[in-house]
């Protein structure tokens, strides 16, 4: 066993160098470490996690039954206090508490945005790890499947699925995870072309792991954390779209409480019922600013690249 001056011995050295390219991985700060010295990412976080909370506490400290109006304290203002106590952000059309309703419409603003997410990457990450990894022509027949998905607008592939299951809570988690995926595949296809022909990779295959092996130990773990960034912001445009669809009357129905059907319920008295749509406008705005910034935050803190020009 022959050595280099002052260095280890040669054959330790080489089987350092091949354990290296085998895992590809290296040690990196933890990310509660990163989160300490980024604002973004605390005011990220402590945004998400207090609106999840809020979500999950919701029916057990409302002040007002966010269903049940009563037609003579309708349209009142913020600060409002009649009989049965004080309307903090005002009543709507029925006389229900607005402050109440936005607790409430939490809840299903934030199972759409996760469950839909949820659906979506984990057919996108398939789909794109299918594709990437076999190459040639499957992958160019399985893109040619994503454009056609891009090529149908969203509003047709709404009013299909509305039209086949029916309007609902479930229809508009399938619609919002069904339409999704496209993006995930794209992504991790990309992704995995590039993994694929990094030298961890190729050491693997020197050795005679199998495929599987190979995908689910050595380039899915490098892919992931695109898919992971890639989710945390797709939570807030999921949260839009369920607002979106559910003020024009294709998302979940009443008497079920989301901040959607309250924009919809206050369009027509905007000038003189702000009220209604100015809270459960910021409450939306303020969730997805939440998610922008946590989703910015993962992506530095994920991607070396990025992390090692800081």
């Amino acid at each position: 066993m022959s050595t280099g001056p002052g260095g280890p011995p040669a054959t330790a050295q080489s089987e350092g160098e091949v354990a290296t390219l085998v895992t590809g991985h290296s040690r990196q700060p933890s990310l509660l470490s990163l989160l300490r010295s980024s604002p973004i990412g605390l005011i990220g976080t402590g945004i998400i996690s207090l609106v999840i909370v809020l979500a999950l506490i919701s029916p057990y400290i409302v002040p007002h039954d966010p269903i049940r109006g009563n037609l003579r304290t309708r349209y009142k203002p913020p600060g409002f206090t009649g009989d049965d106590g004080t309307h903090l952000l005002g009543t709507d059309q029925l006389g229900r508490d607005i402050f109440s309703r936005i607790l409430v419409g939490s809840r299903v603003s934030v199972l759409v945005g996760v469950v839909a997410v949820m659906i979506a990457g984990t057919i996108g990450v398939l789909y794109g790890l299918t594709s990437g990894f076999l190459g040639g022509r499957v992958d160019g027949f399985m893109m040619r499947i994503c454009d056609a998905m891009l090529s149908i607008p969203f509003v047709i592939r709404v009013v299909a699925i509305s039209g086949i299951v029916g309007p609902g809570l479930v229809t508009l988690i399938l619609i919002l995870g069904l339409s999704g995926w496209v993006t995930y595949a794209r992504v991790i296809r990309g992704e995995v072309l590039k993994a694929r022909e990094n030298d961890y990779v190729l050491a693997a295959w020197s050795i005679g792991q199998r495929p599987l092996w190979v995908v689910l130990h050595h380039i899915l773990p490098n892919v992931i954390a695109s898919a992971i960034v890639l989710a945390a912001l797709q939570v807030g445009i999921t949260m839009l779209a369920e607002s979106s669809l559910s003020f024009l009357g294709l998302g979940v129905k009443p008497p079920t409480v989301t901040w959607g059907i309250q924009l919809a319920d206050g369009k027509s008295v905007i000038n003189s019922a702000w009220w209604m749509t100015a809270y459960p406008g910021i409450a939306i705005t303020i969730t997805v600013l939440g998610v922008v910034f946590l989703g910015d935050w993962l992506r530095d803190s994920l991607d070396p690249n990025v992390r090692g020009r800081d």
